[in-house]
Protein backbone atom coordinates (compact mmCIF):
# COMPACT_ATOMS: atom_id res chain seq x y z
CA UNK A 1 0.00 0.00 0.00
CA UNK A 2 1.18 3.50 -0.83
CA UNK A 3 2.56 5.33 2.21
CA UNK A 4 0.31 8.18 3.47
CA UNK A 5 2.97 10.81 2.77
CA UNK A 6 3.07 9.77 -0.91
CA UNK A 7 -0.62 9.20 -1.54
CA UNK A 8 -1.37 12.90 -2.09
CA UNK A 9 1.18 13.09 -4.89
CA UNK A 10 -0.24 9.91 -6.39
CA UNK A 11 -3.73 11.41 -6.60
CA UNK A 12 -2.43 14.71 -7.98
CA UNK A 13 -0.50 12.89 -10.73
CA UNK A 14 -3.74 11.05 -11.52
CA UNK A 15 -5.46 14.37 -12.27
CA UNK A 16 -7.32 14.57 -8.96
CA UNK A 17 -5.78 17.76 -7.59
CA UNK A 18 -9.29 19.20 -7.08
CA UNK A 19 -9.84 17.03 -4.00
CA UNK A 20 -7.02 18.89 -2.24
CA UNK A 21 -8.34 22.41 -2.82
CA UNK A 22 -9.03 22.79 0.91
CA UNK A 23 -5.75 21.21 2.01
CA UNK A 24 -4.29 24.29 3.61
CA UNK A 25 -7.45 24.81 5.69
CA UNK A 26 -7.29 21.35 7.27
CA UNK A 27 -5.91 20.55 10.69
CA UNK A 28 -3.19 17.92 10.98
CA UNK A 29 -5.76 15.41 12.24
CA UNK A 30 -8.07 16.16 9.29
CA UNK A 31 -5.17 15.76 6.86
CA UNK A 32 -4.19 12.48 8.45
CA UNK A 33 -7.78 11.16 8.27
CA UNK A 34 -8.03 12.16 4.62
CA UNK A 35 -4.76 10.50 3.67
CA UNK A 36 -5.80 7.39 5.56
CA UNK A 37 -8.98 7.16 3.50
CA UNK A 38 -7.11 7.75 0.25
CA UNK A 39 -4.63 5.03 1.15
CA UNK A 40 -7.43 2.47 0.77
CA UNK A 41 -7.34 3.28 -2.95
CA UNK A 42 -3.60 3.46 -3.65
CA UNK A 43 -3.89 3.39 -7.45
CA UNK A 44 -6.46 5.99 -8.56
CA UNK A 45 -5.51 5.60 -12.22
CA UNK A 46 -6.29 1.88 -12.11
CA UNK A 47 -9.59 2.61 -10.36
CA UNK A 48 -10.62 5.16 -12.98
CA UNK A 49 -9.71 2.65 -15.68
CA UNK A 50 -11.97 0.09 -14.00
CA UNK A 51 -14.76 2.66 -13.99
CA UNK A 52 -14.27 3.25 -17.71
CA UNK A 53 -14.35 -0.51 -18.28
CA UNK A 54 -17.58 -0.68 -16.28
CA UNK A 55 -19.14 2.11 -18.34
CA UNK A 56 -18.29 0.19 -21.51
CA UNK A 57 -19.47 -3.11 -20.01
CA UNK A 58 -22.79 -1.60 -18.93
CA UNK A 59 -23.31 -0.29 -22.47
CA UNK A 60 -22.51 -3.64 -24.10
CA UNK A 61 -24.28 -5.99 -21.69
CA UNK A 62 -27.64 -5.01 -23.15
CA UNK A 63 -26.69 -6.56 -26.48
CA UNK A 64 -28.75 -9.65 -27.24
CA UNK A 65 -27.67 -12.98 -25.83
CA UNK A 66 -28.82 -16.43 -26.81
CA UNK A 67 -30.99 -17.44 -23.88
CA UNK A 68 -33.60 -20.04 -23.02
CA UNK A 69 -35.23 -21.45 -19.89
CA UNK A 70 -33.16 -23.53 -17.51
CA UNK A 71 -33.41 -27.28 -18.19
CA UNK A 72 -35.61 -29.41 -15.94
CA UNK A 73 -32.51 -30.86 -14.28
CA UNK A 74 -31.83 -27.43 -12.78
CA UNK A 75 -35.40 -26.26 -12.23
CA UNK A 76 -38.11 -27.32 -9.80
CA UNK A 77 -41.22 -25.69 -8.43
CA UNK A 78 -42.94 -25.94 -5.07
CA UNK A 79 -46.12 -24.97 -6.93
CA UNK A 80 -46.04 -28.14 -9.03
CA UNK A 81 -44.29 -30.66 -6.74
CA UNK A 82 -46.25 -33.31 -4.86
CA UNK A 83 -46.57 -33.33 -1.07
CA UNK A 84 -44.23 -36.32 -0.67
CA UNK A 85 -41.42 -34.48 -2.46
CA UNK A 86 -41.91 -31.31 -0.45
CA UNK A 87 -41.88 -33.27 2.80
CA UNK A 88 -38.69 -35.07 1.76
CA UNK A 89 -36.94 -31.76 1.06
CA UNK A 90 -38.16 -30.24 4.31
CA UNK A 91 -37.17 -33.26 6.39
CA UNK A 92 -33.67 -33.17 4.93
CA UNK A 93 -33.46 -29.46 5.78
CA UNK A 94 -34.57 -30.15 9.34
CA UNK A 95 -31.80 -32.74 9.67
CA UNK A 96 -29.16 -30.26 8.44
CA UNK A 97 -30.33 -27.62 10.91
CA UNK A 98 -30.54 -30.10 13.78
CA UNK A 99 -26.96 -31.22 13.15
CA UNK A 100 -25.58 -27.67 13.05
CA UNK A 101 -24.73 -27.74 9.35
CA UNK A 102 -26.60 -24.54 8.40
CA UNK A 103 -25.69 -20.86 8.63
CA UNK A 104 -27.56 -17.78 7.43
CA UNK A 105 -26.11 -14.69 5.79
CA UNK A 106 -28.35 -11.64 6.00
CA UNK A 107 -27.41 -8.82 3.64
CA UNK A 108 -28.32 -5.66 5.53
CA UNK A 109 -25.94 -2.95 4.41
CA UNK A 110 -28.56 -0.57 3.04
CA UNK A 111 -30.14 2.47 4.62
CA UNK A 112 -33.79 3.42 4.35
CA UNK A 113 -33.01 6.50 2.29
CA UNK A 114 -35.87 6.00 -0.15
CA UNK A 115 -38.14 5.45 2.83
CA UNK A 116 -37.24 8.82 4.32
CA UNK A 117 -34.96 7.33 6.97
CA UNK A 118 -31.21 7.39 7.52
CA UNK A 119 -31.43 4.30 9.76
CA UNK A 120 -30.44 0.85 8.50
CA UNK A 121 -33.32 -0.59 6.52
CA UNK A 122 -33.62 -3.51 8.95
CA UNK A 123 -34.91 -1.09 11.61
CA UNK A 124 -37.96 -0.26 9.52
CA UNK A 125 -41.49 -0.88 10.78
CA UNK A 126 -43.85 -1.30 7.80
CA UNK A 127 -46.85 -0.56 10.02
CA UNK A 128 -47.88 -4.00 11.25
CA UNK A 129 -50.19 -4.16 14.28
CA UNK A 130 -47.23 -5.56 16.27
CA UNK A 131 -44.90 -2.81 14.98
CA UNK A 132 -42.07 -5.34 14.72
CA UNK A 133 -39.12 -4.24 12.58
CA UNK A 134 -37.73 -6.26 9.68
CA UNK A 135 -34.82 -7.39 11.86
CA UNK A 136 -37.13 -8.51 14.65
CA UNK A 137 -39.44 -10.47 12.34
CA UNK A 138 -36.50 -12.32 10.81
CA UNK A 139 -34.76 -13.14 14.09
CA UNK A 140 -37.99 -14.43 15.58
CA UNK A 141 -38.49 -16.67 12.55
CA UNK A 142 -35.12 -18.26 13.29
CA UNK A 143 -36.21 -18.89 16.89
CA UNK A 144 -39.47 -20.45 15.77
CA UNK A 145 -37.71 -22.62 13.20
CA UNK A 146 -35.33 -23.93 15.86
CA UNK A 147 -38.37 -24.91 17.94
CA UNK A 148 -39.94 -26.67 14.94
CA UNK A 149 -36.74 -28.62 14.26
CA UNK A 150 -36.61 -29.67 17.91
CA UNK A 151 -40.23 -30.84 17.83
CA UNK A 152 -39.72 -32.66 14.53
CA UNK A 153 -36.78 -34.65 15.86
CA UNK A 154 -38.40 -35.35 19.21
CA UNK A 155 -41.49 -36.77 17.54
CA UNK A 156 -39.50 -38.80 14.99
CA UNK A 157 -36.97 -40.16 17.47
CA UNK A 158 -39.23 -40.33 20.52
CA UNK A 159 -36.58 -38.55 22.55
CA UNK A 160 -35.25 -35.09 23.17
CA UNK A 161 -31.97 -34.34 21.50
CA UNK A 162 -30.05 -31.06 21.59
CA UNK A 163 -30.70 -28.86 18.56
CA UNK A 164 -27.89 -26.70 17.26
CA UNK A 165 -28.65 -23.01 16.94
CA UNK A 166 -28.59 -21.37 13.51
CA UNK A 167 -25.75 -18.82 13.30
CA UNK A 168 -26.79 -15.51 11.75
CA UNK A 169 -24.09 -13.57 9.88
CA UNK A 170 -25.22 -9.99 9.27
CA UNK A 171 -23.47 -8.06 6.52
CA UNK A 172 -23.57 -4.34 7.21
CA UNK A 173 -21.87 -1.39 5.55
CA UNK A 174 -19.74 1.37 7.07
CA UNK A 175 -22.76 3.71 7.51
CA UNK A 176 -24.88 0.99 9.16
CA UNK A 177 -22.40 -1.12 11.16
CA UNK A 178 -22.38 0.63 14.54
CA UNK A 179 -26.09 1.42 14.52
CA UNK A 180 -26.98 -2.18 13.63
CA UNK A 181 -24.81 -3.68 16.37
CA UNK A 182 -26.21 -1.27 18.95
CA UNK A 183 -29.77 -2.02 17.83
CA UNK A 184 -29.28 -5.73 18.39
CA UNK A 185 -27.63 -5.19 21.77
CA UNK A 186 -30.37 -2.83 22.93
CA UNK A 187 -32.99 -5.44 21.96
CA UNK A 188 -31.15 -8.41 23.50
CA UNK A 189 -30.56 -9.83 20.02
CA UNK A 190 -34.32 -10.45 19.76
CA UNK A 191 -33.94 -13.67 21.71
CA UNK A 192 -31.03 -15.12 19.73
CA UNK A 193 -27.82 -16.16 21.46
CA UNK A 194 -25.42 -13.24 20.97
CA UNK A 195 -22.61 -15.76 20.27
CA UNK A 196 -24.51 -16.82 17.17
CA UNK A 197 -25.00 -13.32 15.74
CA UNK A 198 -21.89 -12.30 13.81
CA UNK A 199 -21.57 -8.84 12.25
CA UNK A 200 -19.27 -8.11 9.32
CA UNK A 201 -18.99 -5.25 6.85
CA UNK A 202 -19.00 -5.16 3.09
CA UNK A 203 -16.54 -2.95 1.28
CA UNK A 204 -17.02 0.52 -0.10
CA UNK A 205 -15.93 2.22 -3.31
CA UNK A 206 -15.47 5.91 -4.18
CA UNK A 207 -18.09 7.67 -6.29
CA UNK A 208 -17.01 9.58 -9.38
CA UNK A 209 -18.32 12.30 -11.65
CA UNK A 210 -20.84 11.40 -14.34
CA UNK A 211 -18.17 10.81 -16.99
CA UNK A 212 -16.19 8.65 -14.57
CA UNK A 213 -12.93 10.60 -14.31
CA UNK A 214 -13.13 12.74 -11.15
CA UNK A 215 -13.49 11.70 -7.51
CA UNK A 216 -16.22 13.47 -5.53
CA UNK A 217 -15.82 15.05 -2.09
CA UNK A 218 -18.29 14.49 0.72
CA UNK A 219 -16.57 17.01 2.99
CA UNK A 220 -13.42 19.07 2.64
CA UNK A 221 -11.36 16.08 3.72
CA UNK A 222 -13.39 13.04 2.75
CA UNK A 223 -14.28 11.28 -0.50
CA UNK A 224 -17.82 10.13 -1.20
CA UNK A 225 -17.95 6.35 -0.76
CA UNK A 226 -20.80 3.88 -1.12
CA UNK A 227 -21.24 0.12 -0.51
CA UNK A 228 -19.82 -2.05 -3.29
CA UNK A 229 -23.10 -3.78 -4.17
CA UNK A 230 -24.47 -7.16 -3.18
CA UNK A 231 -21.60 -8.76 -5.12
CA UNK A 232 -19.34 -7.32 -2.42
CA UNK A 233 -20.51 -10.25 -0.30
CA UNK A 234 -17.82 -12.52 -1.72
CA UNK A 235 -14.91 -10.20 -0.92
CA UNK A 236 -16.44 -9.54 2.51
CA UNK A 237 -16.56 -13.29 3.25
CA UNK A 238 -12.85 -13.48 2.48
CA UNK A 239 -11.81 -10.30 4.25
CA UNK A 240 -13.71 -11.22 7.42
CA UNK A 241 -12.50 -14.84 7.57
CA UNK A 242 -16.01 -16.25 7.52
CA UNK A 243 -14.93 -19.52 5.89
CA UNK A 244 -12.76 -20.19 8.94
CA UNK A 245 -15.75 -19.50 11.18
CA UNK A 246 -17.95 -21.82 9.11
CA UNK A 247 -15.36 -24.57 9.55
CA UNK A 248 -15.08 -23.96 13.28
CA UNK A 249 -18.84 -24.27 13.67
CA UNK A 250 -19.17 -27.20 11.25
CA UNK A 251 -21.35 -25.26 8.80
CA UNK A 252 -21.67 -26.85 5.36
CA UNK A 253 -24.68 -25.04 3.91
CA UNK A 254 -25.49 -21.32 3.70
CA UNK A 255 -28.80 -19.58 3.11
CA UNK A 256 -28.35 -15.99 1.98
CA UNK A 257 -31.07 -13.37 1.56
CA UNK A 258 -31.75 -9.60 1.67
CA UNK A 259 -33.19 -7.80 4.68
CA UNK A 260 -35.86 -5.96 2.69
CA UNK A 261 -38.05 -9.03 2.01
CA UNK A 262 -40.77 -8.91 4.67
CA UNK A 263 -42.03 -12.43 3.81
CA UNK A 264 -38.67 -14.23 3.71
CA UNK A 265 -38.47 -17.75 5.15
CA UNK A 266 -35.17 -17.47 6.96
CA UNK A 267 -33.09 -20.66 6.74
CA UNK A 268 -35.95 -22.28 4.87
CA UNK A 269 -35.52 -26.02 5.57
CA UNK A 270 -37.34 -26.98 2.36
CA UNK A 271 -34.97 -24.91 0.20
CA UNK A 272 -31.93 -26.20 2.09
CA UNK A 273 -33.08 -29.81 1.74
CA UNK A 274 -33.83 -29.36 -1.95
CA UNK A 275 -30.34 -27.93 -2.55
CA UNK A 276 -28.46 -30.46 -0.43
CA UNK A 277 -30.26 -33.57 -1.69
CA UNK A 278 -29.56 -32.54 -5.26
CA UNK A 279 -25.91 -31.84 -4.35
CA UNK A 280 -26.03 -28.36 -5.84
CA UNK A 281 -23.08 -26.02 -5.36
CA UNK A 282 -25.29 -22.96 -5.77
CA UNK A 283 -29.06 -22.67 -5.88
CA UNK A 284 -31.50 -19.81 -6.04
CA UNK A 285 -35.13 -19.20 -5.23
CA UNK A 286 -37.33 -17.49 -7.79
CA UNK A 287 -40.95 -16.44 -8.03
CA UNK A 288 -43.10 -16.75 -11.12
CA UNK A 289 -43.09 -13.60 -13.23
CA UNK A 290 -46.47 -11.88 -12.88
CA UNK A 291 -46.82 -11.11 -16.58
CA UNK A 292 -44.68 -10.54 -19.66
CA UNK A 293 -44.23 -6.82 -18.91
CA UNK A 294 -43.03 -7.11 -15.29
CA UNK A 295 -39.66 -5.38 -14.93
CA UNK A 296 -37.63 -8.08 -13.21
CA UNK A 297 -34.37 -9.88 -13.83
CA UNK A 298 -34.73 -13.54 -14.78
CA UNK A 299 -32.71 -16.68 -14.10
CA UNK A 300 -32.08 -18.25 -17.50
CA UNK A 301 -29.70 -20.45 -19.46
CA UNK A 302 -27.06 -18.81 -21.62
CA UNK A 303 -27.27 -21.44 -24.36
CA UNK A 304 -24.06 -20.31 -26.04
CA UNK A 305 -22.09 -21.06 -22.87
CA UNK A 306 -24.46 -23.71 -21.47
CA UNK A 307 -24.40 -21.90 -18.14
CA UNK A 308 -26.92 -20.29 -15.79
CA UNK A 309 -27.10 -16.51 -15.67
CA UNK A 310 -29.33 -13.57 -14.83
CA UNK A 311 -30.66 -11.41 -17.63
CA UNK A 312 -32.32 -8.05 -17.08
CA UNK A 313 -35.78 -7.41 -18.49
CA UNK A 314 -34.36 -4.71 -20.76
CA UNK A 315 -32.18 -7.33 -22.48
CA UNK A 316 -35.13 -9.49 -23.59
CA UNK A 317 -37.06 -8.90 -26.79
CA UNK A 318 -40.81 -8.39 -26.59
CA UNK A 319 -41.40 -11.60 -28.51
CA UNK A 320 -39.21 -13.67 -26.21
CA UNK A 321 -40.65 -12.13 -23.05
CA UNK A 322 -44.18 -13.01 -24.23
CA UNK A 323 -43.35 -16.52 -25.46
CA UNK A 324 -45.33 -19.26 -23.69
CA UNK A 325 -44.93 -22.99 -23.15
CA UNK A 326 -47.58 -25.48 -24.23
CA UNK A 327 -49.15 -25.29 -20.75
CA UNK A 328 -49.69 -21.55 -21.13
CA UNK A 329 -46.96 -20.45 -18.73
CA UNK A 330 -44.39 -17.85 -19.77
CA UNK A 331 -41.29 -19.66 -21.04
CA UNK A 332 -39.04 -17.16 -19.25
CA UNK A 333 -40.73 -16.76 -15.88
CA UNK A 334 -38.09 -17.33 -13.17
CA UNK A 335 -37.93 -13.91 -11.51
CA UNK A 336 -34.77 -13.31 -9.47
CA UNK A 337 -35.38 -12.39 -5.80
CA UNK A 338 -31.75 -12.55 -4.48
CA UNK A 339 -32.35 -15.54 -2.23
CA UNK A 340 -29.56 -18.09 -2.59
CA UNK A 341 -28.02 -21.31 -1.30
CA UNK A 342 -24.26 -21.98 -1.21
CA UNK A 343 -22.42 -25.19 -0.50
CA UNK A 344 -19.55 -24.16 1.77
CA UNK A 345 -17.04 -26.59 0.26
CA UNK A 346 -17.74 -25.05 -3.14
CA UNK A 347 -17.34 -21.54 -1.71
CA UNK A 348 -13.90 -22.50 -0.40
CA UNK A 349 -12.79 -23.53 -3.88
CA UNK A 350 -14.33 -20.60 -5.71
CA UNK A 351 -14.14 -17.45 -3.57
CA UNK A 352 -10.62 -16.28 -4.42
CA UNK A 353 -11.21 -16.80 -8.13
CA UNK A 354 -14.54 -14.98 -8.00
CA UNK A 355 -13.09 -11.99 -6.15
CA UNK A 356 -9.99 -11.61 -8.31
CA UNK A 357 -11.45 -12.29 -11.74
CA UNK A 358 -12.94 -9.40 -13.72
CA UNK A 359 -14.83 -11.92 -15.81
CA UNK A 360 -16.49 -13.55 -12.79
CA UNK A 361 -17.31 -10.39 -10.93
CA UNK A 362 -17.19 -7.33 -13.20
CA UNK A 363 -18.02 -3.85 -11.98
CA UNK A 364 -21.29 -2.26 -12.99
CA UNK A 365 -22.12 1.43 -12.91
CA UNK A 366 -25.16 3.11 -11.44
CA UNK A 367 -25.86 6.71 -12.38
CA UNK A 368 -27.15 8.41 -9.24
CA UNK A 369 -28.01 11.68 -7.58
CA UNK A 370 -24.96 11.82 -5.30
CA UNK A 371 -24.63 14.38 -2.54
CA UNK A 372 -21.27 16.14 -2.68
CA UNK A 373 -19.32 19.09 -1.29
CA UNK A 374 -19.53 21.92 -3.80
CA UNK A 375 -16.48 24.21 -3.95
CA UNK A 376 -18.38 27.07 -5.56
CA UNK A 377 -21.00 27.26 -2.81
CA UNK A 378 -18.65 25.91 -0.14
CA UNK A 379 -21.27 23.51 1.21
CA UNK A 380 -22.74 20.03 0.82
CA UNK A 381 -25.37 19.83 -1.94
CA UNK A 382 -28.02 17.27 -2.82
CA UNK A 383 -28.55 17.31 -6.60
CA UNK A 384 -31.95 16.84 -8.22
CA UNK A 385 -30.52 15.09 -11.30
CA UNK A 386 -27.95 12.35 -11.77
CA UNK A 387 -24.52 13.87 -11.27
CA UNK A 388 -22.26 10.91 -10.65
CA UNK A 389 -21.47 7.23 -10.85
CA UNK A 390 -21.43 4.63 -8.13
CA UNK A 391 -19.61 1.37 -8.73
CA UNK A 392 -21.08 -1.94 -7.66
CA UNK A 393 -20.81 -5.66 -8.18
CA UNK A 394 -23.71 -8.07 -8.58
CA UNK A 395 -23.94 -11.28 -6.60
CA UNK A 396 -25.34 -13.26 -9.54
CA UNK A 397 -22.43 -12.54 -11.89
CA UNK A 398 -20.71 -15.66 -10.55
CA UNK A 399 -23.56 -17.94 -11.68
CA UNK A 400 -22.01 -18.63 -15.11
CA UNK A 401 -18.97 -20.15 -13.36
CA UNK A 402 -21.15 -22.84 -11.76
CA UNK A 403 -21.54 -26.10 -13.69
CA UNK A 404 -25.10 -26.38 -14.92
CA UNK A 405 -25.43 -29.80 -13.30
CA UNK A 406 -24.49 -28.20 -9.96
CA UNK A 407 -26.91 -25.27 -10.18
CA UNK A 408 -30.47 -25.37 -8.87
CA UNK A 409 -33.42 -23.05 -9.26
CA UNK A 410 -36.49 -23.50 -7.05
CA UNK A 411 -39.69 -21.65 -7.88
CA UNK A 412 -41.74 -20.67 -4.81
CA UNK A 413 -45.09 -18.99 -4.31
CA UNK A 414 -44.72 -15.19 -4.45
CA UNK A 415 -47.69 -14.67 -2.11
CA UNK A 416 -45.97 -16.80 0.53
CA UNK A 417 -42.34 -15.71 0.16
CA UNK A 418 -41.64 -12.41 -1.57
CA UNK A 419 -42.63 -8.85 -0.79
CA UNK A 420 -39.65 -6.44 -0.87
CA UNK A 421 -39.45 -3.02 0.74
CA UNK A 422 -37.79 -0.75 -1.80
CA UNK A 423 -39.92 2.33 -2.43
CA UNK A 424 -41.19 5.31 -0.45
CA UNK A 425 -44.48 5.27 1.46
CA UNK A 426 -47.35 5.79 -0.94
CA UNK A 427 -45.65 4.06 -3.88
CA UNK A 428 -47.75 1.63 -5.90
CA UNK A 429 -45.38 -1.32 -5.50
CA UNK A 430 -42.77 -2.57 -3.00
CA UNK A 431 -43.70 0.06 -0.42
CA UNK A 432 -44.31 -0.14 3.35
CA UNK A 433 -48.03 -0.34 2.60
CA UNK A 434 -47.69 -3.26 0.18
CA UNK A 435 -45.36 -5.10 2.56
CA UNK A 436 -47.80 -4.68 5.44
CA UNK A 437 -50.74 -5.75 3.31
CA UNK A 438 -48.96 -8.80 1.89
CA UNK A 439 -47.80 -10.04 5.29
CA UNK A 440 -51.25 -9.62 6.82
CA UNK A 441 -52.93 -11.30 3.84
CA UNK A 442 -50.56 -14.25 4.20
CA UNK A 443 -51.24 -14.50 7.94
CA UNK A 444 -54.99 -14.25 7.42
CA UNK A 445 -54.96 -16.96 4.75
CA UNK A 446 -53.08 -19.27 7.11
CA UNK A 447 -55.78 -18.81 9.74
CA UNK A 448 -58.70 -19.20 7.32
CA UNK A 449 -57.10 -22.39 5.96
CA UNK A 450 -57.20 -23.66 9.55
CA UNK A 451 -60.89 -22.83 9.95
CA UNK A 452 -60.74 -19.43 11.63
CA UNK A 453 -63.61 -16.99 11.02
CA UNK A 454 -63.27 -13.27 10.30
CA UNK A 455 -65.63 -10.80 11.94
CA UNK A 456 -65.77 -8.91 8.62
CA UNK A 457 -64.89 -10.21 5.18
CA UNK A 458 -62.02 -7.78 4.58
CA UNK A 459 -60.45 -8.02 8.05
CA UNK A 460 -56.74 -8.80 8.25
CA UNK A 461 -54.94 -10.49 11.15
CA UNK A 462 -51.25 -10.69 12.03
CA UNK A 463 -49.69 -14.05 12.92
CA UNK A 464 -46.45 -13.49 14.82
CA UNK A 465 -43.31 -15.47 13.93
CA UNK A 466 -43.37 -16.90 17.45
CA UNK A 467 -46.80 -18.38 16.66
CA UNK A 468 -46.10 -19.85 13.24
CA UNK A 469 -43.13 -20.04 10.87
CA UNK A 470 -44.99 -20.97 7.69
CA UNK A 471 -48.64 -21.55 8.59
CA UNK A 472 -48.20 -24.57 10.83
CA UNK A 473 -49.58 -24.90 14.37
CA UNK A 474 -52.78 -22.90 13.88
CA UNK A 475 -55.38 -25.68 14.16
CA UNK A 476 -56.54 -24.38 17.55
CA UNK A 477 -58.07 -21.39 15.75
CA UNK A 478 -60.70 -23.49 13.98
CA UNK A 479 -64.04 -21.80 14.56
CA UNK A 480 -62.46 -18.85 16.41
CA UNK A 481 -63.82 -15.39 15.51
CA UNK A 482 -61.03 -12.95 14.68
CA UNK A 483 -61.12 -9.16 14.42
CA UNK A 484 -59.31 -6.73 12.15
CA UNK A 485 -55.67 -6.06 13.14
CA UNK A 486 -55.80 -8.75 15.81
CA UNK A 487 -52.40 -10.17 16.74
CA UNK A 488 -52.09 -13.96 17.06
Amino acid sequence: MTQPENIRDTFIRAGQEHIFQYWEELTQIEKSDFLSQLSKFPDPVAYINRVQEAIKYSAEISKSRSIEPLPSTSYDSTLDSNLETLQKWQGAGYDLIKNGKVGVILMAGGQGTRLGSSDPKGFYDVGLPSHKSLFQLQCERILKLQDLVSSYHSSNNNKDEPINSIPLYIMTSDPTRIATENYFKENNFFGLDSKNVIFFSQGTLPALSLNGDKFLLETKNKLVESPDGNGGLYRAILNNNLIEDFDKRGIKHIHMYCVDNVLVKVSDPLFLGYSALNEFDVATKVVRKRDASESVGLIVLDSDKNSPCVIEYSEISKGLSEKKDLDGKLSLRAANIVNHYYNVDFLKKSLIHWVNSKECLPYHIAKKKIGYFDSNENKFLKPTENNGIKMEQFIFDVFPTVKLSKFGCLEVERFEEFSPLKNAPGSQNDSPETCKSNLLKRSTKWLIDNGAILENENDLVEVLPSTSYAGEGLSDYKGVLLKNNQII
